[in-house]
């Protein structure tokens, strides 16, 4: 929600998303003052291993600016250090710091507030011995895409739909025509880009799994082990079904896009499918293939998981991955038995990423969202992962 805010007494500094986040990768301590209201606070906001953040609503900013009580103000701010002013859309947090700077504070403004960080979105190539590989980055969801680049032909997996056109620049960027979008399962945290980049010459493709949920229009169906040329590389799709039915990943190379089946320090919840009632058959699904499906697969495989976590780890070359042996190791739920892997991941399953149902209904093509309202309902964290699962 915007909040409407008077000129700063003092034209504060200012910090852009990006360079927010390059402080959060080095693990640099953020002090984070969020003027945004506790409801709007409560529901999303920036968080991290590193990172102290403190609610105070914008009328106590205001207030503290009208009686002068600013030190007042600055006592209810957690943590030592610099200050990063938030909300909406980078208003009222300007004021905020502005109100600090003038009183002598060391502080700074996240410009665009929390809606910039919401479009921020980087690349970092993935090793890949038969393709480019890139991963996106959206650090206020922790989604990730993939675009494969070959010889002249592009393929995104995973697509964002507030990112389409990023996706066409980027294989242009490359010498190359996007020429397929692949989703690994029906989203619930997102909305697809799918059908927007269908509607620029893009095939559109999903398993036959994922298609029988009710999909309303037309994509190239994928079965398990269907492999996809995209110039000299070929894709090759595994079922992974445990978060989804229909849920596939997509080899390249030596690189698994394992979409939300397997994360850097967890693995995907069951239950957004077939609710509290269903979860536990997916769960036995998920089972499966983390200890069936993905046997075959060398250690070496590297992993690019659909998530990643504030706690996930990246790699020295800037991307969320990690090899498959290291997850073996990693994960305990690679050592459970079925009936305790499933008793676990559905004990304690973390709240349902909001507007869930709407996104799978947009997703599936029986429902509609204009530009704003599509990026208005997946704001906020994914919460596509079970409990963490890291052995300790």
């Amino acid at each position: 929600m915007t909040q409407t805010a008077p000129d700063p007494p003092t034209e504060p500094a200012s910090l852009s998303a990006a360079e927010l986040k390059r402080r959060l990768d080095a693990r640099e301590a953020v002090r984070l003052l969020d003027v945004r209201n506790r409801d709007e606070f409560e529901q999303w906001h920036i968080d991290g291993p590193s990172v102290t953040a403190t609610q105070v609503p914008f009328t106590k900013v205001l207030q503290a600016s009208v009686t002068g009580d600013v030190e007042g103000l600055l006592e209810a701010v957690d943590g030592d250090g610099p200050i990063v002013t938030v909300c909406a859309e980078g208003e009222a947090s300007a004021f905020a710091a502005g109100l600090l700077s003038d009183h002598g504070v060391d502080a700074q403004n996240l410009s665009d507030g929390m809606e910039g960080w919401a479009r921020l979105y980087e690349a970092h190539e993935v090793p890949c011995d038969e393709a480019t590989v890139l991963q996106y980055q959206r650090p206020s969801s922790g989604c990730l895409s993939y675009l494969v680049v070959s010889d002249g032909a592009a393929a995104v997996v995973d697509p964002l739909r507030a990112f389409s056109d990023r996706y066409l620049a980027d294989a242009a960027d490359h010498d190359a025509t996007l020429e397929c979008a692949i989703d690994t399962h029906v989203h619930a945290d997102h909305v697809s880009g799918l059908r927007r980049l269908a509607d620029e010459g893009v095939e559109p493709v999903m398993s036959a799994s994922a298609t029988e949920r009710g999909l309303t229009y037309d994509v190239t169906e994928l079965d398990d082990g269907k492999a996809l040329t995209v110039g000299d590389a070929t894709l090759t799709t595994v079922a992974l079904p445990g978060h989804t039915t229909g849920m596939v990943g997509v080899r390249v190379g030596g690189v698994l896009l394992a979409g939300d089946s397997l994360f850097l320090e967890s693995v995907a919840r069951p239950d957004l499918e077939a609710g509290d009632e269903g979860a536990q058959a997916l769960a036995r699904d998920l089972h499966r293939t983390l200890t069936e499906r993905l046997a075959p697969l060398p250690d070496e495989t590297v992993v690019a998981p659909g998530h990643y976590s504030e706690q996930a780890e990246r790699a020295a070359d800037g991307t969320y991955t990690a090899p498959l042996g290291t997850l073996r190791d990693r994960l305990r739920a690679f050592e459970m038995d079925t009936e305790a892997f499933v008793e676990y991941v559905t004990a304690d399953i973390p709240p349902r990423p909001a507007n869930f149902e709407r996104i799978v209904a947009i997703n599936l093509g029986t429902e509609t969202a204009a530009e704003d309202e599509a990026f208005e309902l997946e704001l906020g964290p994914n919460n596509c992962a079970a409990t963490p699962l890291e052995n300790t």
